[in-house]
């Protein structure tokens, strides 16, 4: 059994918001992964059971492999459809933010957000969250906003009324968010409500081939370039570097999401502790910086210090807004600082 962590007066604040909205709002950080579009459906999917008028709207574009979920088909992606998506955010009596604790995630989306009067609701598990809404929940010993979803959402109706739309997604959630719970997964809680997922008739296998097995053939020859022409090893780090231009993206014909998981592939190599990628954004003038680790080495803290990210221990992330030569510079810098944690 769960124990619950939300206090009586948490339930009733939150069940109060959620009885009073006419117009919901649901939305998460940029370039939405697995674990914001799973509790964006899932909490999408719970409030359209109970007859609310919610909308999913998502910052900017999510990747083709989670399109298969339920209720995606229902999802508004605002710089694509932001004429339509605008009378919406002004008539919304509440809004639900999933998967981020600062308004900067939005982007396009933050100033009509936080400019609105109406409520705001924020369920996150990253640290340092921001005071920028009116209830709220963080919980950073969380494997992913939808394990802390999950129990919330059991704890204001209970397990027996949960769909299987809501527990597939949910379960996406946390399983994309664990590396397929290959990190941050080790609390005997996680396989207790993989257990109650199961028992709504999701198909956990079903569910990794649609995530794993749904690439482009291009994708597949990305990732052998990738691998072959441009990862490079620092030994004495017990590191290695991928980057990503977007002549190269180009050139492979590079779809939202065909990069996903490449940073932790490094780490299968021998004695290996961190794993960086960067990546040259194809929307904005940006470097994306993801960062994977093994054992006790602190992304979160590297991406902080260097990559204005930040995220968990062993798997943060940041921007760079800079030439990729010089994030090639700030990464070197990085690890000849970290030089004392990694090389041991």
């Amino acid at each position: 059994m769960l124990n619950n962590f939300l206090s009586g007066t948490d339930v009733q604040s939150l069940s109060t918001l959620l009885d009073e909205a006419h117009h919901i709002i649901i939305t998460c950080h940029v370039s939405p992964d697995g674990d914001a579009m799973g509790a964006v459906l899932a909490f999408s999917h719970f409030l359209w059971r109970k007859g609310k008028d919610a909308t999913p709207v998502v910052p900017n574009i999510f990747p083709d492999f989670l399109r298969w979920m339920p209720g995606a088909d229902r999802v508004l992606i605002y710089d694509k459809h932001e004429e339509e998506v605008a009378p919406l955010l002004k008539t919304a009596d509440l809004f639900i933010c999933l998967d981020f604790n600062a308004p900067d995630s939005l982007l396009g989306l933050k100033d009509p957000i936080v400019s609105s009067e109406a409520p705001k609701i924020m369920i996150d598990h990253h640290l340092d969250p921001a005071n920028f809404c009116n209830w709220s929940v963080s919980r950073q010993d969380m494997s992913s906003t939808c394990e802390l979803l999950f129990r919330i959402l059991v704890q204001l109706d209970g397990l027996e009324p949960m769909t299987y739309e809501e527990a597939t997604c949910l379960y996406t959630g946390m399983m994309t968010d664990t590396g397929c719970f290959s990190y941050n997964s080790n609390r005997s809680e996680i396989y207790y409500i993989v257990g109650q997922l199961l028992t709504k008739g999701i198909d956990k296998d079903k569910i990794y081939r649609n995530v794993f097995f749904n690439y482009s053939a291009d994708r597949f020859r990305l990732l052998g370039y990738m691998l072959y022409v441009k990862l490079e090893l620092f030994p004495e780090y017990h590191a290695s570097l991928m980057t990503l231009t977007r002549v190269e993206q180009k050139k492979f014909s590079h779809r939202k999401g065909d990069t996903e998981g490449f940073v932790n592939i490094p780490l299968q190599i021998r004695k290996m502790k961190l794993s960086i990628f960067l990546r040259e954004d194809t929307e904005r003038d940006v470097i994306r910086v993801s960062t994977r680790s093994v054992d006790d080495f602190p992304c979160n803290r590297m991406a902080a210090e260097f990559f204005h990210g930040g995220g968990h221990l062993n798997a943060a992330g940041g921007e760079l807004a800079c030439s990729m030569e010089e994030a090639v510079e700030i990464v070197r810098k990085a690890l000849k600082k970290y030089t004392a944690l990694l090389a041991k």
